[in-house]
């Protein structure tokens, strides 16, 4: 079982990104299925990715994350507003829509390994789950929220992902059946100080293996975004060069915008390891 609280996550986010309520709800929960996702890669060098393709409002949000739990991401739509549900709570399935979930792990394979599944409701953590049983057959549940104040900023961010080890006991799944048909809210439990862990397993002996601290953290620099800029090849950068002068290189995911002007981008056509760059570097 993994716990996160990701309010600094998600609070870093929306700073960022200018979202709205119910974006910052719907961008919050995926950055924090992320951040518990990425503790379960095993390397330093693994890389998860969340993609939601939709045709919600909100278009399609995209979380990265390492095995550190440093998670970024980026939406397509950063602002959208709709009615709240009857119960008066934002409704983030209305902003998602209908789409896709795809999960990509960079792992030190060959290739990447991807697995994708179609969205079931819209709320995240029923797709995650979703997502695990049909993609990577792991029983599992996933219980994730955001609570919005009335400044948009985020006043509690956190979730869990609990899953059935090979020979778990049938009463270890019954009471878990049991437990979670009448458990509160993610958001209640945290802005009430109500333990997780406990609240789940009253009666059980738990074996706690660390922790980490989750945080909102890009790594693109000047460096890393030149090579991206070298990896369009060299008739492309004449092309920019010839029409604009310049190029202008935007990061979704932490706003930063790097400028390469004339005299960078000549710079760039007289090195003599451009060809080298035949396809786009890694992303990270």
């Amino acid at each position: 079982m993994f716990i996160a609280n990701t309010r600094n996550i998600v609070n870093d986010a929306f700073a960022i990104h200018k979202t709205s309520p119910v974006v910052t709800a719907a961008f919050g929960r995926t950055l924090t299925a992320a951040a518990i996702m990425g503790a379960m890669l095993k390397n330093e060098t693994d890389l998860l990715t969340i993609t939601i393709k939709c045709d919600g409002p909100i278009g399609g949000i995209v979380a990265t994350v390492n095995n550190r739990s440093q998670v970024k991401g980026y939406v397509h739509n950063n602002i959208v507003e709709i009615p709240t549900k009857p119960t008066g709570k934002l409704d983030v399935s209305g902003a998602i829509g209908k789409g896709t979930l795809t999960v990509t792990k960079d792992i030190s394979l060959k290739e990447p390994v991807s697995g994708q599944t179609p969205l079931v409701s819209g709320e995240i953590a029923e797709d995650i789950t979703h997502y695990y049983a049909k993609s990577e057959q792991i029983p599992s549940c996933v219980a994730l929220g955001v609570l919005v104040d009335r400044d948009y900023t985020v006043l509690a961010a956190g979730g869990f992902i609990a899953q059935l080890l090979p020979g778990a006991k049938e009463e270890i799944i019954s009471h878990l059946e049991s437990v979670l048909s009448t458990l509160p809210p993610v958001t209640t439990m945290l802005t009430t100080g109500k333990d997780i862990l406990t609240t789940l397993f009253p009666h059980h002996k738990i074996n706690d293996h660390g922790s980490i601290e989750p945080a909102y953290y890009c790594n693109c620099t000047r460096g890393k975004t030149q090579k991206a800029l070298i990896s369009v090849g060299e008739e492309e950068l004449q092309t920019i060069l010839k029409e604009d002068g310049e190029a202008k290189i935007h990061c979704h995911f932490c706003k930063s915008n790097y400028l390469f002007n004339r005299a960078d981008i000549e710079g760039l056509l007289c090195k003599t390891d451009l060809k080298k760059y035949t396809h786009k570097p890694k992303v990270i």
